[in-house]
């Protein structure tokens, strides 16, 4: 299937930026959707941004104007660009992979990254 590894977070002041990036490895033929996911303590955890196979994009309410998705086919690298960041933003952030591969639907995670947006 897909191995995702996430990179970029780190503890950042209220109105600054980070971006995140996302190597995947694998059946990267297979992919028919990335998304970046965040959790905050105690919270479920909730997309943020997705990205399809054609590129069309989309984004949480929450994080409209100041996130954007984006990937590097060569690289097989999607990355989130985070810019004028608030500290309600603060949470692990992952990286999702969904696709059909040998008939069968999958869902790949990476490990996390932390992203702390102090005030």
């Amino acid at each position: 299937q897909v191995q995702l590894v996430e990179s970029g977070g780190g503890l950042v002041q209220a109105g600054g930026s980070l971006r995140l990036s996302c190597a995947a490895s694998g059946a990267i033929f297979s992919i028919n959707r990335l998304a970046w996911y965040r959790q905050a303590p105690g919270k479920q955890r909730d997309s943020v941004a997705t990205i399809t196979r054609d590129g069309s994009t989309n984004y949480a309410d929450s994080v409209k104007g100041r996130f954007t998705i984006s990937r590097d086919n060569a690289e097989n690298t999607v990355y989130l660009q985070m810019k004028s960041l608030k500290p309600e933003d603060t949470a692990v952030y992952y990286c999702n992979a969904e696709g059909v591969y040998g008939s069968r639907w999958y869902d790949s995670w990476g490990q996390g990254t932390q992203v702390t947006v102090s005030s």
